[in-house]
């Protein structure tokens, strides 16, 4: 079946809800907003800390706020990209506040802001440590309202539609390349459809649950990003994987990890061994409110060198009811495991979070490829560099989404469906062992990058990843050309090509954070050309 919608939003996050509203709004065109299985699973409502904006001009402006996010970023950020986020994010405030998203406030009117690590003034918004949920909610609703917008949920997104679907020969050298719409697998049919648009916008979030321990859902597969890598967009910065600090250990909880926002840092607590000893005074002047990279690889280290599985984050110096207060959810998840953060320690470890890297994008979210956009996690704004300072990510996505809609709502006129697509060839048929196969696979996938391209990398363990994804890579090929398309088989496509961009981006690097890459690349099955 053929679908034709002006606006194609693949992803319900906040950036694709986001654009979605703002291009809906406009009344230029019919949206469609395709959500992998619900509207409301998304990374953004597992964030915790807050958003990141400069609000309190009394003691806060502009300039700290990029200086933080340059420092935190390696200097490796794009100074126009965090400019851009900077200045725009109060106005992106105002257009969540608008949309019915509610930021905790204190008595006298003025927002009650939090401050994170690697934030050097008080300047994040928040509800309570729900932040991410409250925003979810409230966009999800203001999407519901809008008659504009066409939610399906449960559509899973398999391929961008380019020139290639029309026999041309598309490298990474072709100039031109435009985007037509995208095909997606509907479960009621089991048929792949062809949705054609004249501006399609990918906000499929991040690369999580390519990892075997993560505090993303399952469904952060990468999916947008091995999409546009497959078509042959541009994509950056793929090796900064950034390791959020504290999750709470949990054994038998993997997917996702259970969240300890860096708001409880900000609090006051204090990271120490499960003997009560401090630590982070060896490893930055900053202490527990160090960024994020470096507390992750001072937790790490100090679990090597005691043989330990956690550390502990400690707030029991906090008053009781304050921190029963800020951090209610926080609280109740951990009396259900038996602690009470109020009088014991909290165990913590690193796990997989957030990427920095993916598809590069202009300060338009302009892909290489046009009539494509990318924002939210799935985009490399330039923003975060090398580590994302804490709170940044949910205000870029906003940034970022105005600037898309404002940019394809000022050239959509321009664009035309594309009637000369075909449709998707559906055929094949899956066995039960095939199935098994696939899980097996996707198992490998997160041992192989947990194991190999965490948080400390080397020559031989970065190798041995490459090696590895290389083989699952041929395997998952052949079978793709041989099966019914499934979310299984698409999703486990995507997360290895994910993972390989990880690696290959991190040897290509040769250098990233002090380590030197020297392998000898692997001539196997990808495509780079």
């Amino acid at each position: 079946m053929i679908r034709k919608f002006d606006f194609l939003v693949i992803g319900s996050g906040v950036a694709g809800m986001s654009y979605a509203l703002q291009v809906a709004r406009a009344g230029k065109g019919k949206v469609a907003l395709v959500c992998k299985t619900t509207i409301d699973e998304a990374n953004t409502a597992k964030a915790q800390g807050g958003v990141a904006a400069v609000t309190n001009l009394e003691v806060d402006n502009f300039e700290k706020h990029i200086q933080d996010t340059m420092v935190a970023g390696d200097y490796i950020s794009d100074p126009a990209a965090v400019r851009q986020v900077v200045e725009q994010a109060p106005a992106g405030i105002r257009r969540l506040v608008e949309w019915g998203v509610n930021f905790d406030k204190k008595e006298d009117g003025t927002f009650d802001l939090h401050r994170e690590g690697g934030h050097s003034e008080f300047r994040i918004l928040h509800h309570a440590d729900d932040s991410g949920f409250e925003i979810q909610r409230g966009l999800i609703e203001a999407v519901r309202r809008e008659p504009n917008i066409t939610i399906l949920e449960h559509h899973f997104a398999v391929e961008i539609i380019t020139q290639h679907h029309l026999g041309v020969e598309v490298t990474r050298r072709t100039p031109d390349i435009e985007c037509y719409g995208a095909y997606i697998l509907d479960p009621d049919t089991g048929k792949v459809d062809t949705f054609l648009s004249k501006v399609t916008l990918l906000a499929t979030g991040g690369i999580g649950a390519i990892y075997s321990s993560t505090t993303n859902p399952n469904i952060a597969t990468g999916d947008g990003i091995a999409m546009a890598y497959r078509a042959k967009a541009t994509v950056k910065d793929m090796e900064f994987v950034q390791f959020h600090p504290t999750a709470l250990y949990c054994p038998g909880e993997t997917h996702p990890a259970y969240l300890i926002t860096e708001a409880m840092r900000g609090y006051g607590g204090i990271l120490r061994l499960p003997s009560g000893a401090e630590f982070m005074q060896k490893y930055d002047k900053r202490l527990s409110l160090a960024p994020r990279d470096i507390v992750a690889h001072a937790i790490d280290k100090e679990m090597k060198i005691h043989g330990l599985d956690h550390v502990c984050l400690d707030v029991t110096h906090k008053d009781p009811e304050e921190t029963k207060h800020h951090f209610p959810n926080i609280y109740q998840k951990c009396l259900s495991i038996g602690i009470d953060i109020t009088k014991e320690y909290i165990p913590v470890c690193p796990c997989a979070h957030y990427l920095c890297g993916g598809i590069l994008v202009d300060l338009n979210a302009q892909s290489s490829i046009h009539r494509l956009y990318a924002v939210g996690e799935c985009s490399c704004t330039g923003l975060h560099g090398g580590n994302r300072l804490a709170s940044n990510s949910l205000i870029e996505a906003v940034v970022y989404a105005d600037a898309a809609a404002k940019h394809s709502l000022s050239v959509v006129e321009n664009y035309s469906f594309n009637d000369a697509i075909p449709e998707w060839t559906d055929e094949g048929t899956m066995t039960n062992e095939e199935k098994v196969l696939i899980k097996q696979d996707m198992r490998e996938v997160g041992q192989t990058m947990s194991n190999y391209v965490g948080i400390v990398r080397s020559d031989l363990r970065l190798h041995r990843a490459w090696t590895r994804l290389d083989l699952l890579y041929e395997e998952t090929e052949e079978l793709f050309k041989r099966v019914k398309a499934t979310p299984d088989i698409c999703e486990l496509r995507n997360a290895i090509n994910v993972g390989y961009l990880v690696t290959r981006q991190a040897i290509e690097r040769k250098e990233s954070r002090g380590l030197h890459y020297t392998i000898d690349y692997p001539k196997h099955a990808y495509d780079y050309k």
